[in-house]
């Protein structure tokens, strides 16, 4: 998948699952859940033990199905790594420039993370393919609307306070994609291997997301 097309996927998706684990299993099975309830781009922080192999495993397995990212990246070499193991695009929480530069070397979407009006710009004049603010739970909603008033060309996605009750109300200030973590994919679902529940929750955060699409169309 080219860059563009990776970027299209993830705004036409609407969300970006992060998945945050304190172990190895069950992550293959995680982003299949997840790609079921029609969250087609999951992130995989490589804070995660055996995040890369996840990676390699999930991009053979469901490349058809889902976009796989990886996220926590934090310089070049990290990144150049992910993508040799699959990863489809790239997540930081920070401006680094080497990850920029590495991630679009390789023909790969990135995603640095920024937080002032400052520092989301300078990301956003490095290349960044979207910004994502973080974190953006100590700001909410009202913030995005308040950055993208003087600069509308941005395309950003917040991380941190978007849950259920709030999705709607960060894609009404204007977030090109949300990054949702332990809201969609929860840790107690994951320590009971309860597929099925991860399901249903993507499903609850889809439905929103189409919902408030429509109602603007």
């Amino acid at each position: 998948m080219s860059r563009h097309d990776a970027v299209c996927q993830l705004e036409s998706s609407g969300l970006v699952a992060i998945v945050r684990a304190d172990t190895p299993e069950g992550l293959v099975e995680i982003c299949q859940a997840l790609a079921e309830g029609g969250v087609t781009a999951t992130e995989i922080t490589l804070t995660t033990p055996g995040a890369l192999e996840a990676i390699e495993a999930a991009a053979k397995q469901l490349g058809g199905q889902c976009l796989i990212g990886a996220g926590s990246v934090l310089d070049g070499n990290t990144a150049r790594t992910a993508i040799s193991a699959g990863a489809q695009y790239i997540v930081s929480p920070v401006a680094r420039r080497d990850v920029i530069d590495t991630a679009h070397r390789y023909g790969k979407a990135v995603i640095p993370g920024a937080l002032t009006p400052t520092e989301i710009l300078d990301a956003w004049e490095a290349g960044a393919d979207l910004v994502k603010v973080f974190p953006a739970n100590h700001f909410g909603p009202r913030y995005f609307a308040d950055v993208l008033a003087p600069m509308p060309q941005l395309r950003l996605t917040p991380t941190g306070g978007v849950d259920l009750a709030t999705a709607a109300d960060w894609l009404a200030a204007g977030a090109a994609c949300l990054g949702v973590g332990s809201a969609l994919v929860k840790k107690d679902l994951i320590a009971n291997r309860d597929w099925k529940g991860i399901t249903a929750v993507a499903r609850q955060f889809v439905e929103i997301v189409e919902g408030f699409r429509a109602a603007c169309r």
